[in-house]
């Protein structure tokens, strides 16, 4: 596979630190169901990077590997669309790890927002360890292994994503101009053809000398579609055409994922440490219980008392559930004390029910048949290990590694 088709592959992974909930369908898994539809997607459990914060108790993320991948597929996450596989069972993201931290400044991982952020977050948990300093170039080699061209994230997560690009900058400057490559690079050309040819060294002056970006991505489209070439001299022109070095490992673009908060029981975010969740499946008496109990605008203390919907944590899931005339309803109902919060609360339950009841059904298959979901896994790692296995060589290759 090229460069330019890796760059249609998409890579996203989740922790398996507990059960998901409707946070994560919403905030995650909506948008993997839809990209697997329109990119070569692959997801994976990231059980290392649990480790990073929960090494001291392995069996939540023993317990939890199997609970989340079912979760996936009860979503709608597609195994004939997307690759599923555990991050642990591709030995490759450790062997690139190690080698990304032999060029990786030790103050860009320092400066990850995040860095500081958890470790006052999680003040209870000793993490002045290598494995949590090091985690956010682990999400590098994730990334990078597959030469995933697009990674979905929130806005939290753009600085992870950021270093991953540098890191892939700072590779290719070192390790992607091998000996004589300005000549190899001048050789290739030739191969393209006359016309082909003059039509690649125009485009690359255009964007090299006035930093046309239609040129750039002109000269590229007309890279990929030559069949007289071979891939590494495809790579090399790609990498000639910005001046660059060949681009071993190619940088990734953040797909910013926009959702909103997904509130919790309490009108706080929704989170497991928060318990104030509601599961992805989750029994529906339970969920009925969890709405019918949740507080409302400390105004309604009595059935007649008007009440400011903007101040109800019930309110904010009925804007993320309910359609327009049933927030209107609830609207004029609570500020005018025409409806009591029981009522409010009855088509809240019943949308959320029934978003749920495909999932239950999709999921119940996968729960009765445990060895359907190992066979799920077992195939993505072995596609997954097949990709990782071609990047680490041409990772070995550059850094003098390849020793045959």
């Amino acid at each position: 596979m090229s460069l330019l088709e890796a760059q249609n592959r998409v890579l996203s992974g989740m922790r398996p630190t507990g059960p998901l909930h409707l946070g994560h369908y919403h905030g995650v898994l909506k948008n993997w169901i839809k990209l697997q539809h329109e990119y070569e997607c692959m997801f994976f459990v990231a059980d290392w990077h649990a480790l990073t914060t929960h090494y001291d108790d392995p069996k939540i993320v023993e317990n939890n590997v199997w609970e989340m991948v079912i979760d996936w597929l009860a979503a709608g996450v597609n195994p004939g669309s997307a690759c599923l596989f555990i991050q642990s069972r591709i030995p490759e993201h450790a062997e690139l790890h190690l080698l990304l931290s032999m060029i990786t400044p030790l103050a860009w991982l320092e400066r990850v927002p995040s860095f500081k952020d958890q470790q006052a977050r999680l003040h209870e948990k000793d993490l002045s360890t290598y494995g949590f300093l090091g985690y956010p170039l682990l999400q590098s080699a994730d990334i990078l292994i597959y030469k995933a061209g697009h990674v979905p994230v929130g806005s939290d997560q753009v600085p992870h994503v950021e270093l991953t690009r540098e890191i892939a900058r700072r590779f290719n400057h070192i390790y992607g101009k091998d000996s004589g490559f300005v000549e190899m690079a001048e050789i290739a050309i030739k191969k393209l053809g006359r016309k082909n040819a003059k039509m690649y060294r125009e485009l690359r002056r255009d964007f090299l000398e006035k930093g046309v970006q239609e040129s750039l991505e002109k000269a590229q489209a007309m890279l990929q579609g030559q069949a007289n070439i071979s891939n590494g001299d495809r790579d090399r022109l790609f990498g000639y055409l910005d001046g660059g070095g060949r681009p071993i490992l190619p940088e990734p673009q953040v797909q910013l994922t926009q959702t909103a908060v997904f509130p919790g029981i309490d009108g706080a975010k929704m989170s497991k440490s928060a318990g104030n969740c509601i599961g992805l499946r989750e029994d529906p008496v339970s969920i009925e219980k969890k709405i019918k109990t949740m507080t409302t605008d400390s105004a309604r203390a009595r059935r007649n008392d008007v009440g400011n919907p903007n101040k109800c944590p019930v309110f904010k899931l009925h804007v993320l559930y309910s359609k327009d005339d049933v927030k209107q309803w609830v609207k004029e109902g609570c500020i005018s004390a025409g409806i009591g919060c029981i009522d409010c609360k009855k088509p809240l339950t019943e949308s959320i029910l029934t978003e749920q009841k495909p999932m239950l059904e999709r999921a119940r298959q996968y729960e009765e048949n445990p060895d359907l979901v190992r066979s799920i896994v077992a195939e993505g790692c072995e596609k997954a290990r097949v990709i990782a296995k071609s990047t680490l060589e041409d990772v070995r290759q550059a850094m003098g590694l390849n020793y045959r």
